[in-house]
């Protein structure tokens, strides 16, 4: 009897200690999400999807709207600063008539495994993005390309803006990289 009293001591004191620990987890974790935190972090994931969107869309919204005034647009080696340089960028890589893009009956770009981190009035998430293309309609969508994107955030006047944003192949985050 005594041997099962102190098996179910040593059980009840187990469950006691995991709760303490599973608890003190939770509370730091609640503590870096305030609610103006999870607000600002689905106002981001709101500005990459609206972003993503405007590719294939007809109605799209100017992409250098997306971007804060200073920001800065890295695809490769090539560096865009300030929103005039990036919209200059979006309109060379519309391509012409003869574009893929633009002679498709579909192009869409979806977004998966958004790490949004928010410090503040400053954020920064990463995340993978995947291009479609469908020729003809019923033709079954093709793999166009597919990377990765490091971005910083930046409030401006109370919305949430690019303030860089680097597009890269690969596994491996650009030298610097922060959360």
């Amino acid at each position: 009897m005594n041997t099962l009293a102190n098996n179910r001591s040593a059980a009840w004191l187990g469950a006691f200690g995991i709760t303490v620990c599973v608890l003190a987890a939770a509370s730091i974790r609640a503590e870096e999400m305030t609610p103006q935190a999870l607000v600002d972090r689905a106002e981001i994931e709101d500005l990459i999807t609206r972003y993503y969107y405007n590719f294939g869309n007809e109605n799209s919204e100017s992409f250098p709207n997306f971007y804060a005034d200073d920001a800065e647009l890295i695809l490769g080696e090539r560096h865009y600063k300030g929103r005039e340089a990036i919209a200059e960028a979006y309109n060379r890589a519309g391509g012409g008539e003869d574009s893929p893009i633009r002679s498709a009956y579909s192009f869409n770009v979806t977004i998966g495994n958004p790490l949004i981190v928010v410090h503040g009035d400053t954020a920064s998430a990463k995340l993978i993005y995947t291009e479609y293309l469908m020729d003809k309609a019923g033709e079954a969508p093709h793999l166009r390309t597919q990377g990765r994107e490091y971005s910083t955030f930046v409030k401006v006047n109370g919305q949430w803006r690019y303030k860089t944003r680097q597009i890269m192949g690969g596994t491996k985050p650009p030298e610097g990289w922060k959360e």
